[in-house]
């Protein structure tokens, strides 16, 4: 649910309110002995920054897929470096 902020238009606070998408907005400002008109201000959103690992569905796999994955995976040799001008591999990166 998105955080809104309000405006008395009488006192001048500012307040928030947590409410769902679908509520209607406040009326009356909630400073005891005040009770005037609320404006909603727009927001200026959340930004959200994924940091870490756990945000891809392969963060979560287990230990015994991941050794399974290394062992399946061919590595190159260390002695398959090529020149970039005798190699005749169609997938030699200097094509």
């Amino acid at each position: 649910m998105p955080t809104y902020e309000y405006e008395c238009r009488k006192c001048g606070k500012r307040h928030e309110a947590f409410q769902s998408i679908t509520a209607k907005p406040l009326t009356k400002c909630p400073k005891p002995k005040c009770g005037g008109r609320l404006k909603r201000l727009l927001g200026s959103g959340v930004g959200l920054l994924f940091k870490g690992s756990g945000f891809y569905i392969t963060d979560y796999r287990s230990k015994s897929y991941r050794e399974a994955k290394k062992k399946d995976t061919p590595s190159a040799p260390a002695s398959s470096s090529c020149t970039p001008s005798g190699c005749d591999k169609p997938s030699c990166p200097s094509k």
